[in-house]
């Protein structure tokens, strides 16, 4: 199967988790962003290892989406930047785990026009909204679940099976990013607020990565990443933001 880089096909699904993406983007903003990328990874079970035989993973076109940040503070979606930031991340991913001797599948939407199957659209906005329910309750302490608190137990349920049966894939691998970039008007804005000693917010990256076990659905690894700087349209910085995303990854 072809390679996800360059696949340009993915506009309608991304336009179908629009609104799970702004959900994203206000959480973002409360993660206690620094210039420096914080991780931090949940796994289903403690006891959890790479299987000895020899696993299929199926790599999921890269939801990412690039905007710049207005001196209003809006985000203003940028098409150019998302291209080339999803290019940068698909290639990134792709050789990182090759590099792991990772056996990878690719998910193609030329194949028998995969990316208008009802079944694997379905799947794909549900992981979107339970990637960004766990970054709400597992990631904002003041927003965790009662009876989630020491576990981590989020599941896609059968929507997963669609992507096994078509794939015969073992697990696979969701990636999102979401990242923003201050416009000239809000980079003053910023300094003159921080002579006068008030925090005006700038540009941060915010991106998640999860890998689902295709037979049952669950989610049995996620891993969230925070920064205040980054760029995904530079290839070498993509890699750097890919490998810190991948921290902890468990095959």
């Amino acid at each position: 199967m072809t390679s996800l880089a360059g696949q340009g096909e993915y506009a309608g699904i991304r336009r179908c988790a629009a609104g799970a993406a702004r959900i994203l983007i206000v959480v973002a903003v409360g993660l206690y962003l620094t210039a420096c990328a914080q991780t931090k990874a949940f796994v289903q079970s403690k006891d959890f290892e790479r299987p000895s035989e020899t696993v299929r993973v199926l790599l999921m076109p890269p939801d990412v989406e690039l905007y710049e940040l207005t001196t209003a503070g809006m985000l203003e979606p940028k098409a150019d930047w998302t291209e080339s930031a999803k290019t940068n991340v698909a290639y990134a991913f792709e050789s990182i785990l090759q590099e792991r001797q990772a056996n990878l599948l690719f998910y193609d939407s030329a194949a028998g026009k995969l990316a208008f199957d009802d079944a694997h659209l379905q799947a794909i906005k549900l992981h979107s909204a339970v990637g960004n329910s766990i970054l709400l309750h597992k990631y904002l302490p003041q927003m965790a679940l009662p009876t989630k608190k020491e576990t981590f137990d989020w599941t896609l349920g059968e929507a997963a099976t669609a992507l096994r049966d078509t794939y015969d894939a073992d697990y696979a691998l969701f990636i999102h990013f979401r990242e923003s970039f201050s416009s000239a008007g809000r980079a003053t804005l910023i300094i003159v607020g921080a002579l006068l000693g008030v925090g005006v917010r700038g540009g941060s990256q915010v991106g998640f990565a999860s890998l689902v076990d295709l037979r049952s659905g669950d989610i049995v690894w996620f891993n969230r990443l925070a920064s205040g700087t980054g760029d995904l349209r530079k290839a070498d910085l993509a890699r750097g933001a890919s490998e810190k995303l991948l921290t902890e990854f468990p095959l």
